[in-house]
């Protein structure tokens, strides 16, 4: 059976396809969530808080078959984990790691070239950093994704579930408000060559 059959099949009172739902698709949708979160424990509570809603939803007869099941877990899991950034006024999409420290990332690639230019183009970067942490969560994620993680833009839309074209809206959006904060706060953010 597929995954929407087993889903329709549950609705229907197997409860055996569910947990076949639910094996099938809890490694591809944890990997997501612990993407984006960045953190086992939060990673956990929001899997267990997505499927719970999926529960719900299979049980109020809020799916249907026009599309994929996989998808639909995964915009659920998205909007999961967007409301746990709004109710915790959280501003940041992607929580900096270890691994993933945006202060960490290698500016002198970039450039080379005297100490001057090595000390504009620092602050430069430490700049561009500072106003992407002032940016609306969904686009500081796209940009993240796009110029950190070298991410595609269809990677990008299918990481977030969303179109193609809101990605690149986003992306669109966050570039225009990176430049008018720049000028508001009389940022330069060209590098010395």
């Amino acid at each position: 059976m597929t995954d929407e059959e087993l889903a329709l099949s549950y609705v229907d009172g197997n409860n055996r396809a569910f947990d076949l739902l639910l094996s099938r698709n809890q490694s591809k949708l944890y990997s997501y969530i612990l993407f984006v979160v960045r953190d086992n424990d939060m990673a956990d509570d929001v899997f267990q808080e997505t499927f719970v809603k999926v529960i719900t939803k299979l049980q109020q007869g809020k799916y249907t078959t026009s599309g994929k099941f996989g998808a639909w877990i995964m915009r659920i899991a998205h909007n999961v984990i967007m409301d746990w950034y709004r109710e915790q006024k959280a501003d940041k999409i992607v929580e900096p790691t270890e691994g993933n420290d945006l202060s960490n990332i290698s500016d002198r690639e970039l450039y080379e070239s005297n100490i001057e230019n090595q000390y504009v183009n620092n602050q430069v970067m430490r700049d561009v950093r500072r106003l992407m942490e002032k940016l609306p969560a969904p686009q500081r994620e796209v940009v993240f994704m796009r110029f950190y993680q070298q991410m595609s833009f269809k990677e990008i839309a299918e990481t977030t579930c969303v179109s193609i074209n809101t990605a690149l809206g986003r992306m669109r959006y966050a570039l225009l408000n990176l430049r008018r904060m720049a000028k508001e706060y009389d940022v330069t953010l060209q590098l010395a060559v």
